[in-house]
């Protein structure tokens, strides 16, 4: 399936930014405005997800998100995740 690309970076941008939209795992208000504005683009192109959006939008949790980050993004999300938890320097 081909998602849109403004789905794409908003959910890109809610987890490189995973500091500021999120506080203990859970979506802040910032954050959730964010969310919104994806899920209804998301909902409008493929309807398909709006059984995953409704649980999501009663538990914002990271684990919610990152499933449908996971749908929209594929494989990508662990890069994603993994770059906003090190930063851009990867320590050993």
């Amino acid at each position: 399936m081909s998602y849109g690309v403004d789905v794409k970076n908003l959910l890109r941008k809610l987890l490189t930014n995973y500091r500021v939209y999120f506080s203990n795992d859970v979506l802040n208000s910032e954050g959730r405005k964010v969310f919104e504005e994806m899920a209804r683009m998301l909902i409008h192109e493929h309807p398909e997800h709006k059984p995953t959006i409704r649980k999501a939008r009663r538990n914002l949790s990271l684990k919610n998100i990152l499933k449908i980050a996971r749908i929209v993004l594929g494989d990508d999300v662990e890069d994603i995740v993994r770059q906003a938890d090190d930063g851009p320097y990867i320590y050993r």
